[in-house]
């Protein structure tokens, strides 16, 4: 299955960029960075600050997450996905922007509440038997 904003709940979340748009604690939101570990509750994410690395473990349940993916993903006749809360987007649209590093990459910035993420990753993302997630 192509990971494509709907289908991002269902995915291997493990690498992808993230950032945190909404917390229950105010001194999460904003951090970014890639996600290294994922429990059934919990995202741990790597955060680098000034060339150091830490690793931040973050609840899914009170949290709202913003996943970055790109190529077919960020298609923008599929109109899908969120905008962004925190980049400047154009409403009910995928955001289109070339990657950082200058590789004209298109992206598409996908808003996910972490309550839909609460689950085992492995039963989330089964695609057989009676899955609610299929």
């Amino acid at each position: 299955m192509a990971l494509t904003p709907e289908t991002l709940p269902r995915h291997e979340l493990n690498g992808l960029p993230v950032r945190i748009v909404e917390s229950d604690d105010a001194e999460r939101v904003g951090l970014e960075g890639r996600v290294v570990i994922e429990t059934t509750n919990t995202l741990s994410i790597e955060v680098r600050d000034d060339g150091e690395s830490r690793v931040v473990m973050v609840p899914k349940s009170g949290s709202v997450f913003e996943f970055t993916i790109t190529d077919d993903a960020a298609d923008p006749a599929k109109e899908s996905g969120t905008a962004s809360k925190l980049a400047d987007t154009q409403p009910g649209g995928v955001e289109q922007s070339e990657t950082p590093d200058g590789a004209g990459e298109d992206v598409a910035y996908v808003t996910v509440d972490g309550s839909r993420l609460l689950s085992r990753p492995a039963r989330r993302t089964e695609t057989n038997g009676d899955s609610p997630w299929q």
